[in-house]
């Protein structure tokens, strides 16, 4: 089976900027361009097949229709699509926020939880984010500090560079920084609970809303733990997540789909006895059992896929 090209849906959350499409080639008319959903069967942003038999398709009517088949045997654990990445340009500096776990979500939501992961693509001088907290801090201090406005006070501020890899398993409070662009690979929810917002207004002129009373329930307040994935990006029941410089070959056998996300330059993509162009900002659909596939040239590549549990 071939690799099937997809076109994300946009986001124009405030605090986002232009260069998904001037360094990424995203197109959309929407400004600010915040956000890009390159691999996503949610409801709140679709991807689209763009070229093929199934050109124009959204990727959950294109598996409705292919079947499960093309989801791999590890996707028979999860009643619905697992996974969902974006690209990420925040210009200004993201809300405070955490994400509820599953069981949470499931009872309070109606939908999943969120664990997710960053790879920085780009980072300004001086870019940096907030990833938990730097000392253990209790409910009562918490929930003051979030009140009186000084929550940054206790959070881990980290500096970034392009290649830096953070893992946020839900519970762990964090925000993107200004100045950073990332790709964040997660599970597949759009369940976010605003902590601290900086006082800022919506497009409706109005502040905001909070989630304060839920993300004091679900927030881990320890530092965030060191993690050692050995030769993976990241590594969890949602998603295994690997980096590529260069030409490299891979195999999508039975046990899952993979995605292709190229962050840099270009190069070609041979699958399913195909060969296409790729280039930086594009993400590929690779249907379970596709074989052997290789990237050729010199372009830098995401891939995440599903390990047998």
């Amino acid at each position: 089976m071939p690799a099937y090209q997809l076109l994300p849906a946009c986001k124009d959350y405030l605090w986002g900027g232009q260069r998904l499409k001037t360094d990424f080639g995203i197109q959309s008319e929407l400004n600010p361009l915040s956000e890009a959903w390159v691999l996503s069967c949610h409801p709140d942003g679709p991807s689209v097949l763009s070229s093929g038999p199934y050109a124009g398709m959204t990727l959950r009517d294109y598996i409705g229709q292919a079947g499960r088949e093309v989801l791999g045997t590890a996707c028979g654990a999860f009643e619905d699509f697992p996974m969902l990445i974006k690209l990420i340009d925040a210009k200004k500096d993201l809300s405070i926020q955490v994400h509820p776990s599953d069981e949470y979500a499931l009872s309070h939501e109606g939908q999943y939880g969120k664990t997710e992961m960053w790879v920085v693509l780009d980072a300004e001088p001086g870019a940096s984010l907030y990833y938990g907290f730097s000392r253990e801090t209790s409910l009562e201090e918490f929930s003051r500090r979030v009140q009186d406005g000084t929550l940054t006070e206790v959070l881990e501020k980290v500096p970034v560079k392009p290649g830096d890899v953070f893992f946020i398993p839900s519970g762990t409070l964090h925000a993107i920084g200004a100045g950073l662009v990332i790709a964040e690979i997660q599970q597949n929810s759009n369940v976010t609970y605003r902590v601290f917002d900086y006082g800022r207004l919506g497009a409706d002129g109005k502040p905001r809303p909070l989630h304060v009373e839920k993300a004091l329930a679900v927030t881990d307040r320890r530092p965030a733990q060191k993690l050692d994935f050995g030769s993976h990006l990241g590594d969890c029941r949602y998603f295994t997540t690997d980096g590529h410089k260069g030409a490299f070959t891979g195999t999508c056998d039975g046990t899952s789909f993979h995605a292709l996300l190229v962050t840099e330059g270009h190069g070609t993509l041979t699958c399913g006895g195909e060969t296409q162009e790729i280039q930086k900002g594009q993400c590929y659909f690779l249907p379970a059992g596709s074989g052997a596939y290789q990237v050729g040239g010199g372009c830098r590549t995401l891939t995440a896929y599903l390990r047998a549990q």
